[in-house]
C-alpha cells in the first residue's frame, strides 16, 4: 500500500507532463520556441498591465537608480511574473541552466530585454564548478563590471525551497555589488501544490504588489563562516520580502 501511494505522488501533474512532451519539439524547432515565447511574453505584460499596485509597494525605478549595478534575487517558483520588472533603460542579464526546461524561460527573458547566461549559480563556490557554474559566475562578475545588473534564481533548483544557495553569495563577493532580493505577489493566483517549490502562477485583474528587500553586502575578504552567515541573510531578507509582497495583496481593508 505505501509502495503504491509513493508511486502515485510520484506522478507528475498534467502541467508538468505536457511540458514533458513538447519540451523536445520546442528544443528542435526555432520557429515554434520563438512563438511560444512570443505568446508568454505577451500573457505575462497582460498580467502585469492588467493588476493594480497596491499602497505600500516599492519603487523599483527608485532602487535600481541607488543599487544599480546590483544582484537581483528571487525564489524558484515566485520568479515567473520577474521579466516585468526590468525597466526599459536598465542593463541587465538573467541567469539560466543550460536544461531543456530554462530554453523557454529565457527566450521569454530575452523578449524583456534581458541578456541571458547559461551555466548554474546556485551550487558554485571556491571547490566546485558543477554544471559550469563557475564560468557561470566569472561571466556574471564581467557583466556587473561593465555596469550591467543581473538576476538570479537564489534557491538551487530541486534543492530546498526558498533556501539560498551560495553561488548568488559568491558572486557578490566577487563582484562587490550587492544582493538585492525582489518579491512580487498578486492577489489572484494558482499554487501548483504539487510541484517542488510550490510554483505560482499570477492571474489578471487583481492586485500586485513588488517589495525590495534589505541589500546584503559580502566583504571580498569574507571567509567560509562569513560566507554562510551571508547566505542566511539572503535567506531571510528574500523571505521577509516575500511575506511583506503577499501581506499588501491579501490585506482586505
Amino acid at each position: 500500500m505505501d509502495g503504491r501511494r509513493r508511486s502515485r505522488s510520484a506522478r507528475p501533474g498534467p502541467l508538468k507532463a505536457f511540458w514533458r512532451r513538447i519540451r523536445t519539439p520546442l528544443a528542435e524547432s526555432r520557429f515554434v520556441a520563438d512563438l511560444v515565447a512570443f505568446a508568454l511574453a505577451a500573457a505575462l505584460r497582460f498580467i502585469y498591465l492588467t493588476n493594480r499596485t497596491v499602497e505600500g509597494s516599492d519603487s523599483l525605478e527608485k532602487a535600481y537608480a541607488s543599487l544599480a549595478p546590483g544582484i537581483a534575487a528571487f525564489w524558484h517558483g515566485q520568479h515567473l511574473m520577474a521579466p516585468c520588472l526590468k525597466p526599459r533603460w536598465l542593463k541587465m542579464a538573467a541567469l539560466f541552466s543550460k536544461s531543456r526546461d530554462a530554453e523557454l524561460n529565457a527566450r521569454v527573458a530575452e523578449r524583456f530585454g534581458f541578456e541571458t547566461v547559461r551555466g548554474s549559480g546556485g551550487r558554485a563556490n571556491a571547490h566546485n564548478a558543477d554544471k559550469g557554474g563557475a564560468r557561470a559566475l566569472i561571466m556574471l562578475k564581467r557583466l556587473l563590471d561593465t555596469g550591467r545588473s543581473v538576476a538570479m534564481i537564489a534557491d538551487i533548483p530541486h534543492g530546498t525551497p526558498r533556501d539560498a544557495g551560495l553561488g548568488i553569495v559568491m558572486l557578490a563577493k566577487f563582484s562587490g555589488r550587492p544582493v538585492v532580493p525582489v518579491a512580487l505577489a498578486t492577489s489572484r493566483r494558482k499554487v501548483i501544490a504539487s510541484s517542488w517549490d510550490r510554483t505560482t502562477i499570477n492571474l489578471p485583474f487583481g492586485r500586485k504588489a513588488v517589495v525590495v528587500g534589505e541589500p546584503v553586502y559580502v566583504p571580498a575578504d569574507a571567509n567560509e563562516a562569513l560566507l554562510e552567515q551571508k547566505r542566511r541573510e539572503v535567506t531571510a531578507s528574500l523571505d521577509a520580502a516575500t511575506a511583506k509582497a503577499y501581506g499588501l495583496v491579501d490585506r482586505t481593508s
